[in-house]
């Protein structure tokens, strides 16, 4: 992929506002469901863009193979993807926003589109750079998110 993928996101949340129309105020708890996906989208994203800073490794996503050290600290613990995790979140928020089940449809593409063609790519750059310690990285971590993701939460 040779789009950046927040540009991606960008296309896909104007697909979402095309598919719902003109759509009415959300209500109260709508508005803060949406703030909160929000908030916790962008706090993982932000949390692992500053991680890479601090390691001062790439964030380049067409570059992998420039990374300097692989981070698997911080948000990266929970997600190999927590930045892609993030647009999705503020994706879902905005399909929560619009208030229609329509607007979930350019989620799906958006995850498709990112983890086929961006991420296997990354996947595989790091792969050959790192080796074995990138394969115990994909073994304890996600792709995206699902109960492992959780850990922490165990008492």
């Amino acid at each position: 992929m040779r789009v950046p993928p927040p540009l991606v996101a960008l296309a896909a949340a104007f697909a979402q506002r095309a598919l719902a129309g003109a759509a009415p105020a959300p209500s109260a708890g709508r508005a803060a469901v949406t703030a909160t996906v929000s908030l916790s989208s962008v706090s993982i994203a932000g949390a692992a863009a500053s991680q890479f800073r601090r390691s001062a490794t790439t964030l380049e996503p067409f570059h992998p193979h420039r990374a300097s050290v692989l981070v698997t600290a911080g948000a990266n613990s929970i997600s190999r993807n927590p930045m892609y995790v993030g647009l999705t979140g503020l994706l879902v928020a905005h399909a929560i926003w619009r208030g229609s089940w329509a607007t979930l449809a350019p989620v799906a593409g958006f995850v498709v589109l990112i983890d086929r063609l961006q991420i296997e790519a990354e996947e595989s750059a790091l792969l050959e750079k790192f080796g074995a310690e990138y394969e115990a990285y994909r073994a304890a971590s996600p792709r995206w998110l699902d109960r492992r993701s959780l850990h922490f939460a165990k008492p």
